[in-house]
Formats: C-alpha cells, sequence, structure tokens
C-alpha cells in the first residue's frame, strides 16, 4: 500500500514525523499528503529521513549533482552529496551521465539519508546511443530503466510524460528562440519527430502508475520543454505541456501514486507570479518544483545569486521545492565548492520566502537579539556559514571586540546601548 493510500485513511510515522518537524498538524497534514498536496518521496528499499514537500511545509531545497562524460570522480560527487547536505539540502539529484552510473547511483544512496532524485532516461538514452543512436531507444529500455533505479532505492524521479507529439510539433513550428534546453527533453522531441511515435511515457502512463506503485518512489512530471531564456517564457510549448501535465497529476492521485511538478527555467521576473499561479491551478495545488527560476540569461558565473532572486519569488507566490543553481550553471560541472555555494544562496531564497508567508521567524528574532547585545558568538550560530562569518571577521579585527571593524568605536548598537537605557 503506497503512504499516499495509507494517509487516505490513516495515519503513518513519516506523516507523524513530519508533521513534528514542521509544527503543522498532523491530522490536517494527513489530508494534505492523501489530496496530493504534499508528496513525502521515500523509496522503503533506502528509507530516508521523511521530508515534506508541498502546502503549507516550510520551501525545501534540492542540489543536483552528478557525473559527466568528460569528468567522472565517484569520492568528488560523494563529497558534494555531503556537503550538499551539510549546508542544508534537503534532497539530492544524481544527474550521472559519465563513468559507471550504476556505482555512482548506489554509493549515493548508501551513503546519504536524505530522499534522493533521479532522471532514468539519462542512463538509458546513453546505453542506447552506445548502440546506434538515442533516437533508437525502445519503449522497454526506457521503462527497464526506470524500474532498475526503483529496485536500487531511488525515493523519487523525473519522468518527461508531459512531452508529447503536440509538444514536439509545437516546439519545430514555434519560433522558439532557443529550443529545448531539458536534456530529457530534447531526447524525447528527438525521439518522437524520428519515430512518428507518441512519447512511451506518456501513452503508458498507466504502467508507469504501475510501477511506482509496486516499488514506491514518487514522481516528478519533469518540465521538458521549459523556457530556455526569457524571452521564450510562457510560451505556447510550455503550456501546452503543462496542461498535459495537469491531466496526468490527476490520473496519479487516481492510483495513489505521489506526484509533484517540475517548472521553468528561465523565466523573468514579472512573469514569476503567473507561472506559479497557473500551475497551482492547472495542476489543483500539486506540490511545484522549479529550477531556478532565473529571471535573466546573462548571470553566467553568478547564477546561483539570479537563481536565489527568482527562487525567493517563487517561493513566496507558492512554489514549494527549489532547485539550486550553482555558479557553474551554464559553464561547466560544479565542483564541490559551486555546491556549496549554490545550495547556500538557494536556502537563502527559500528562507526569505518562507518568513514571507510568516514561516521561521525565530531565528530571525534569535540574531537580532543578539545583534542588539554585539553577542557574536551567539550571532555565529544563525547564519548559513558559520566558518566563513568567522574568518571575515578574523581577517579585520576590529580594536573593540564587540564591535566590527566597519564602525568600530561609533558602533550604532553599541552607543544606542549605552545611551538609549
Amino acid at each position: 500500500m503506497t503512504l499516499m493510500k495509507s494517509a487516505r485513511s490513516s495515519q503513518t510515522p513519516e506523516i507523524e514525523e513530519v508533521a513534528k518537524k514542521e509544527g503543522i498538524d498532523t491530522e490536517r497534514l494527513r489530508r494534505l499528503v492523501s489530496k496530493g498536496r504534499v508528496v513525502i518521496p521515500q523509496n522503503p528499499r533506502h528509507s530516508p529521513k521523511p521530508v515534506g514537500i508541498g502546502e503549507d511545509l516550510s520551501i525545501k531545497v534540492n542540489a543536483n549533482l552528478g557525473s559527466s562524460p568528460d569528468h567522472v570522480d565517484l569520492e568528488e560527487e560523494l563529497e558534494k552529496a555531503k556537503v550538499s547536505i551539510e549546508y542544508g539540502s534537503d534532497t539530492i539529484m544524481d544527474l550521472s551521465t559519465g563513468g559507471d552510473i550504476d556505482e555512482i547511483r548506489r554509493a549515493i544512496l548508501k551513503e546519504t539519508d536524505v530522499p534522493l532524485g533521479t532522471v532514468p532516461i539519462y542512463q538509458a538514452g546513453l546505453l542506447a546511443a552506445k548502440k546506434g543512436s538515442l533516437v533508437d531507444m525502445s519503449e522497454d529500455e526506457m521503462f527497464n530503466g526506470i524500474e532498475k533505479h526503483a529496485k536500487d532505492g531511488v525515493d523519487f524521479m523525473t519522468v518527461h510524460c508531459g512531452v508529447t507529439m503536440e509538444g514536439a510539433r509545437l516546439i519545430r513550428d514555434s519560433g522558439r528562440k532557443v529550443g529545448v534546453v531539458s536534456r530529457g527533453g530534447s531526447w524525447l522531441v528527438s525521439w518522437i519527430l524520428h519515430n512518428g511515435m507518441e512519447n512511451p511515457l506518456y501513452s503508458n502512463f498507466d504502467y508507469l502508475l504501475e510501477m511506482a506503485k509496486e516499488h514506491e518512489f514518487a514522481i516528478s512530471l519533469g518540465d521538458g520543454l521549459r523556457p530556455g531564456c526569457i524571452a521564450d517564457a510562457t510560451d505556447a510549448p510550455q503550456l501546452q505541456e503543462l496542461i498535459v501535465l495537469g491531466e496526468l497529476v490527476k490520473r496519479a492521485r487516481e492510483a495513489d501514486v505521489q506526484t509533484m511538478v517540475e517548472g521553468p527555467g528561465h523565466v523573468p521576473l514579472n512573469q514569476i507570479e503567473a507561472n506559479v499561479r497557473i500551475e497551482k491551478t492547472v495542476c489543483d495545488g500539486a506540490p511545484f518544483y522549479v529550477l531556478g527560476p532565473l529571471p535573466t540569461d546573462i548571470a553566467a558565473g553568478f547564477d546561483h545569486l539570479a537563481g536565489a532572486i527568482g527562487g525567493a519569488l517563487a517561493g513566496y507566490y507558492g512554489a514549494d521545492f527549489l532547485c539550486y543553481m550553482t555558479p557553474a550553471e551554464h559553464i561547466s560541472l560544479p565542483t564541490v565548492e559551486d555546491v556549496k555555494q549554490g545550495v547556500i544562496g538557494t536556502k537563502i531564497a527559500a528562507h526569505v520566502a518562507d518568513l514571507a508567508r510568516g514561516r521561521g521567524w525565530e531565528i530571525d528574532m534569535k540574531m537580532a537579539k543578539a545583534r542588539k547585545s554585539l553577542d557574536w558568538d551567539e550571532m555565529f550560530k544563525y547564519v548559513l556559514n558559520p566558518e566563513m562569518a568567522k574568518e571575515k571577521r578574523k581577517k579585520m579585527k576590529p580594536k573593540l571586540e564587540d564591535t566590527c571593524s566597519m564602525c568600530g568605536d561609533v558602533c550604532a548598537i553599541k552607543l544606542a546601548n549605552e545611551l538609549v537605557k
């Protein structure tokens, strides 16, 4: 019995643990899970710490990692996973496309206790390409890849079920500036146009649901036609795919399968609210998992900053799950330091949005109290990177221990504490 089906009639240990962690009424959370408005990705073969994603919960952060054909280092990927969790990532996705992909995925599963996501079509496509071409990938190869990841213990999977023949036609005819930037989306568009057949992940969606029920993994409906530049945002291909995803959400819920929906992508600031509200309407409140979003195309090298700006706004308007950006986005495979900076930036965005939604004020109030008291040791407890903050203070050491070197003995707080009793 799936967690979603169990939640329709009774409490579960996972729901109780998430409710306690989030400070939400257990019965309310049970109803949200039963309706599909909250997901708790948890494959029994992995059994990570329960993480709730969705309505009335704190905004969660995901960190992507994984090898590429140009760079394979298992120990480095495990270090990225460790650093991601250390700095607050709630989930991890392994997007490996180089080396022994099975070994990397299984090692990350073994070494981590947070939900792990994957995109199985990457591996299936690469195997097909080795035999000839990825457009020759068979339906069995697509679904066998999903089953392999499920049996390994993957907790949630991105599946591009909304890329259809109609969407492929729109991409071909729409005059998009950048086309398709989703790797899985581009592979499926190519497969559809080459074979003249419907996407098997769409036409055989019921089979996918059977697999999800059997192995208890959550489905993350991928946005294969997401915009790759702000000029392509909220266009016909993106919206057509979203409408299809809304239909698939309904079918997944009827099958008691936990499902969330992935979103853009490159979106100008003035369209972020509309994108979130459209998803929440079309997909009946399904948890919304956004990549950034990026409100500009020129931030390469600083996409973790641009993504944090877009993510904060998306979170405020109702996005539930932020996929991080790193400084290496659009440039290279991220390093361990890139991963660290990406997680921290996205955690700030999630917290900023949570504050605006009325959650998480306690830690900011503790920081305010510590600042008024000029208690630096206490302040360092509440920052996202205490080591960096301490190092900066040490490098520019103040003459007075209770001030910083910016204001010194004319510190506003110090003067106010002495004169305003």
